[in-house]
């Protein structure tokens, strides 16, 4: 027992810091912390800045002068934006569903050691994560041979299955699971759709919240899929509305000369910069919202599936 004691005393040392050590720590984070908020926060001034007062004196953390003009301006698009946010929520929710359980039912498949393709069906998710077919063959396989062209299923399918996903359950159920468990279900003569739906996904909520936020975060965020694949515009997302917007008014206000008096006038006093912002807030608004809820499995999650081999 004093022998316990005097080992774990001796391990203490190296778990203390002194308080100059504590302060940097704290300074490193602080500074962390604030790199990560200023952005958020002067976008959120930039779409309460007046448009004048951004061409007069730029950016600022606090508005020169505040107007809700782009707020404004986008309640008159309500129509525009909130389909694009319809499209967006569409494929957020049908894009995680479907992808949580291709990936969580794949890495499950591979971490079996009495599978007898397992070592196959490994290479075949490893090999694209160091190599991929590139852009002009992917976007070949969707548009020709899948038809994915205009389609939703052409923001969904692409991303639902990353092989960085696929290796952290893999990890995962391999570190966490039991195999007894499992031979003991089998012994009861459980299927193995059983054993995966009954046994394998209520104990591990971690490595679903983890997966499930990554690919809410891709759904969410992406615009590069709409893009490639979307020309009908009643099937943009928020993203792709972004992106679409500000081109367009950078468009109309290169040619603004070239317009007439009355449409010149009116692209010179439309919110070009704030109402990008405020779309950009529109846009962060429902992620910063979600991911405390998340929080605690994405990070107990995240952990198992990087450390452990």
């Amino acid at each position: 027992m004093t022998t316990r004691t005097t080992y774990d005393s001796g391990l203490e040392k190296f778990n203390r810091t002194n308080n100059v050590v504590n302060i940097f720590f704290n300074l490193i984070f602080i500074l962390l912390a604030l790199v990560c908020v200023i952005p958020v926060i002067v976008v959120l001034s930039i779409s309460f800045s007046s448009e004048a007062s951004i061409r007069e004196t730029g950016y600022h953390l606090l508005p020169i002068a505040y107007s809700g003009e782009a707020y404004i301006y986008i309640v008159k698009q309500g129509t525009m934006i909130l389909r694009a946010f319809g499209v967006s929520a569409l494929v957020t929710v049908v894009g995680t569903v479907l992808g949580v359980f291709l990936t969580t039912s794949m890495g499950y498949v591979i971490s079996r050691p009495t599978y007898k393709l397992k070592g196959f069906l490994t290479w075949v998710v490893f090999i694209p994560m160091v190599f991929n077919g590139g852009l002009v063959s992917s976007y070949f396989i969707n548009s020709n041979l899948l038809g994915l062209k205009d389609s939703i299923w052409a923001l969904i399918l692409p991303l639902a299955v990353s092989s960085f996903n696929v290796i952290i359950c893999k990890t995962f159920f391999r570190s966490t699971i039991p195999d007894g468990l499992i031979e003991s279900a089998e012994i009861d003569g459980a299927s193995q759709l059983r054993i995966f739906f009954s046994i394998i996904l209520p104990i591990s909520l971690p490595v679903i919240a983890t997966i499930g936020l990554f690919l809410c975060f891709a759904y969410w965020n992406d615009w590069f899929q709409s893009m490639l694949y979307i020309d009908n515009q009643n099937l943009y997302s928020l993203q792709a509305l972004l992106n679409s917007l500000m081109s367009n008014v950078d468009a109309l206000a290169k040619n603004a000369a070239s317009m007439g008096v009355s449409y010149a006038v009116l692209v010179a006093t439309m919110p070009k910069e704030s109402a990008r912002m405020a779309v950009a807030i529109l846009i962060v608004l429902p992620v910063a919202f979600a991911y405390p809820f998340f929080q605690k499995y994405f990070i107990s999650g995240l952990t198992v599936g990087a450390v452990k081999g």
